[in-house]
Formats: structure tokens, C-alpha cells, sequence
């Protein structure tokens, strides 16, 4: 994803709350969303920030792991190797499920157009239009009752 200055703006204002809320140590953060090449575009942009601003910085796809094979192949390995650094995980939504939401520091949600929020993430991200995607603070008592997080 090459950033134009609304993107980089955002990407820059991401980066300062993680980094704010997570200085140091090993940190997980998720970029989740329905499609999965959404999610990875955005996670390298966010790597090429932290990677700006000298933070250790890697992408591990979620792929077509489960909740125990992300624990077992990135985030366990990940912890038992200490250091200050990132791993940013890119997938789907099964990155935000009950059981798996729980493993990342910060998480992100990618909506495009009118998709529901996910209310287990840490930040929405509006990514309609790529150029400009702009934070969303969602009104979570208009999410639909039938809507599961």
C-alpha cells in the first residue's frame, strides 16, 4: 500500500497510540477484516511506520491458521523469544473470535463501505477510500443484536 498523505497521516496517529500504549517488549497486534489481502496491504503499510520510527518490526499472515496453530506457530514462539518487537498479524476475522482476540496488544478492523463493525477491536479503520481511510468510532449500540463479537 503506498501511502498517500491522508493514509500516512492515519498510519502515523495509529502507530503513536500503539506505541504510546505498548512502548516496549514483545508486542502482537492483529489487522483484521473480511478479506484477507485488505488486511496484509494495510499490515505492511503500519510495518513501514513502526520500521520508521526504529521499532523491530515483522508481518506474519494469519493464513489459513486456527486459533491453535496462531498460538503454537506465531504467538508462543514470538513470547518464548522476548526482545522489543512487533509482529503485526494480517487475516481475517477469525483474528477478532472469542477465543483468538485475547492473544493481540492492539488490534485493528478494517470496514469498506457499510460492513459492521467488529466490536472486540481496539481501532476501527475506515478503508472505503484507500487514499484517505480515516479512524471510525463506531456507535456500538447500533450494531445489530445479531451481530456476534
Amino acid at each position: 500500500m503506498t501511502a498517500s498523505t491522508a493514509a500516512r497521516a492515519l498510519l502515523e496517529d495509529l502507530v503513536d497510540e500503539f506505541l504510546r500504549d505498548y512502548p516496549r517488549g514483545a508486542r502482537l497486534l492483529a489487522v483484521a477484516s473480511p478479506v484477507a489481502a485488505r488486511s496484509a496491504a494495510f499490515a505492511d503499510a503500519l510495518a513501514d511506520t513502526l520500521r520508521a520510527r526504529g521499532v523491530a518490526v515483522s508481518v506474519a499472515p494469519q493464513d489459513d491458521r486456527d486459533e491453535a496453530r496462531l498460538r503454537t506457530e506465531i504467538v508462543a514462539p514470538f513470547r518464548d523469544a522476548g526482545g522489543d518487537a512487533v509482529v503485526i498479524v494480517p487475516g481475517t476475522t477469525a483474528l477478532l473470535a472469542e477465543r483468538t482476540r485475547g492473544l493481540w496488544h492492539f488490534s485493528l478492523w478494517l470496514i469498506d463501505g457499510d460492513e459492521v463493525p467488529h466490536t472486540a477491536a481496539t481501532a476501527l479503520v475506515d478503508v472505503t477510500d484507500p487514499e484517505a481511510p480515516t479512524r471510525r468510532l463506531a456507535d456500538y449500540c447500533a450494531v445489530p443484536p445479531s451481530f456476534l463479537t
